[in-house]
């Protein structure tokens, strides 16, 4: 350091300073507006990213929004279709059960018809076997003797005792 300073020179410190000066006006000249505009440049560019961010954030917040308002709409509507779906299927089993009791009843009513039918024509054969029984009694009492009361009605009992029905 000491020899710095002993070896110091006033034209070469001038000179050195002229020269500074005039590289410091050069860049002010040419360089400085160049360079600011870039920084200046810089600045708006990270300012417009942090806005473009925020936005982007924003706007991620609002499909999330969005996207939980739509879940909640399908979850609805998937509770809707299922609550449909359970009350047709509730009415299709009753609508089964209505007609299968009507169907029931229907083949009830035919089969006590068709007893009925068959009652009536038991009861109608055996009127005309009553009948026919009758008329061979009949006939048989009057083949008989008609003149010996005592006999036809001894006749009329065997035959009825022979005519027995259940």
């Amino acid at each position: 350091m000491e020899k710095l300073i002993n070896d110091f020179s006033f034209g070469l410190f001038f000179w050195q300073a002229i020269i500074l000066l005039v590289l410091i006006l050069l860049m002010v000249k040419f360089a400085w507006k160049p360079i600011m505009n870039s920084i200046v440049a810089r600045e708006e560019g990270i300012s417009n990213a942090l806005l473009a961010a925020e936005n982007a954030k924003k706007d991620m917040q609002n499909l999330k929004s969005d996207n939980e308002k739509l879940l909640a709409e399908a979850r609805a509507e998937r509770d809707l279709m299922m609550k449909e779906a359970r009350e047709i299927k509730e009415k299709m089993i009753a609508d089964a059960k209505s007609e299968a009791q009507a169907q029931g009843e229907k083949m009830i009513e035919s089969a006590k018809a068709s007893i009925e039918s068959e009652k009536n024509a038991a009861m109608a054969e055996l009127k005309n076997q009553v009948s026919s029984l009758s008329l061979e009694i009949a006939e048989t009492l009057l083949k008989g003797e008609l003149s010996n009361k005592e006999a036809q009605t001894k006749l009329v009992e065997k035959m009825l005792g022979d005519a027995k029905l259940n």
